[in-house]
């Protein structure tokens, strides 16, 4: 099934965001047997995106969060088979040091309540040579979502979070999200 179909199937919410997160994927050109994580499932868009790109994808959230029906889109998409869902909090990841390649955050850090935490856990599991992705909604995206959801929380800036951590980033805009890819910094 090719991605416009994929968007059509999915429906706007996914579609919206597709080509951004595909050029992201695309881009950090990770081996495909690497190991990826994506913290905070939500409608599963990140997963399915990665799983769409030959990906195996470890997803979740807190086990009572599951807010949505991720796994009927991801049999939407054909890529239920390459996603695993656990479900954890940010804060306390049930994983060993350096687990994975990749760690990804699609518009979940505003929702984590100890972000600090967080970022300390998922630096504890990724590779020393690994990503990690924050993609958070702008002022924009937030305001967008408010038509539906009057209560959602306030755009989060990942940079305020990750000062204490020895991290270089480069970012992404766009009108509703901003992607920040972090790597870690090398000092030779």
């Amino acid at each position: 099934m090719n991605l416009e179909k994929i968007k059509e199937n999915l429906g706007q919410r996914f579609s919206r965001d597709a080509d951004l997160l595909n050029s992201i994927v695309s881009e950090l050109k990770l081996p495909k047997n690497s190991k990826i994580l994506d913290i905070g499932t939500g409608w599963g868009f990140m997963a399915i995106k990665l799983a769409l790109h030959d990906y195996n994808v470890i997803t979740g959230e807190p086990e009572n969060a599951n807010w949505t029906d991720w796994r009927s889109r991801a049999k939407l998409a054909n890529v239920e088979d390459k996603i695993t869902f656990k479900p954890f909090y940010a804060e306390n990841l049930p994983f060993g040091n350096a687990a994975f390649d990749a760690v990804f955050l699609y518009t979940s850090l505003h929702h984590i309540i100890n972000k600090s935490r967080a970022f300390s856990e998922i630096l504890r599991v990724m590779k020393s040579d690994g990503y990690l992705i924050v993609i958070e909604l702008t002022k924009e995206g937030v305001d967008l979502i408010r038509k539906r959801h009057i209560n959602h929380p306030d755009a989060v800036n990942p940079k305020d979070f990750t000062k204490q951590f020895d991290l270089e980033a480069s970012i992404r805009e766009s009108k509703y999200l901003n992607a920040y890819i972090y790597k870690r910094k090398h000092n030779n």
